[in-house]
């Protein structure tokens, strides 16, 4: 059985706000890249803009950033398994990066993995997972911790 919720479909991701144009030119290019698959996505356009990240990530395979934003469209594409996928190996560069652990959350929780969601979403409630999701897309915290308690009151 699949218990998908509705805050799954949020894109765990600085939505409206684009990401932060660096100076060098390769964070640049990495910036522009998500910044336009997200446009694409806004546009209701998952295909394009998940196209637009698998070209970054040819590039730029081991950019956790690039992997999180692909987990995230994948995510509410309604493709879990890839998600979780991509979250995971995001989550291999970067250690409780808040929103790849948001992604993995959701996918599993889409999937009927309650129990390691449930663990996924406990590292967002304080510390490192938390600050990461807090200064990269503050409005997704409120929406994890929800889901988290609904997860533990679907098991008890």
């Amino acid at each position: 059985m699949r218990a998908q919720s509705s805050p799954a479909t949020t894109i765990p991701r600085n939505g409206h706000r684009p990401v932060a144009v660096p100076s060098s030119e390769p964070a640049l290019l990495l910036a522009r890249a998500r910044n336009a698959a997200f446009a694409e996505a806004s546009r209701g356009n998952l295909g394009g803009g998940l196209g637009l990240l698998h070209d970054a990530l040819q590039d730029e395979p081991a950019s956790h950033d690039l992997l999180s934003d692909m987990a995230a469209l994948l995510l509410a594409a309604g493709q879990l398994e890839h998600a979780v996928t991509h979250a995971e190996r995001a989550l291999q560069l970067c250690t409780l990066h808040g929103p790849s652990l948001y992604t993995l959350a959701f996918a599993l929780s889409g999937l009927g993995r309650v129990d390691h969601a449930i663990g996924v979403l406990t590292e967002l409630q304080s510390g490192a997972g938390r600050a990461s999701l807090q200064a990269e897309a503050p409005e997704l915290l409120p929406v994890a911790m929800t889901e988290l308690a609904r997860l533990h009151r679907s098991r008890g």
